[in-house]
């Protein structure tokens, strides 16, 4: 499910990103927006801040987060 989430972002912003948004990410792990940050906030997720108003994730690194989780 992962893999076509990602895709259909990557074929919606025709481009193959390495940074996702917090929505993003959200709809691309199924989960809340509430549960990204609360991750964030735990740091089992690095948020990057761009600007004041923009924070992002790193898309391998989300990756490999929860594919540690379904294999443990």
């Amino acid at each position: 499910m992962c893999e076509t989430v990602k895709r259909e972002i990557e074929k919606k912003y025709d481009v193959s990103k390495r940074y996702y948004r917090a929505n993003e990410v959200a709809i691309y792990l199924g989960i809340g927006l509430s549960t990204v940050w609360l991750y964030a906030k735990q740091g089992k997720l690095t948020a990057k801040k761009l600007s004041a108003n923009v924070t992002v994730f790193n898309i391998d690194e989300i990756d490999a987060l929860f594919n540690s989780i379904k294999v443990a």
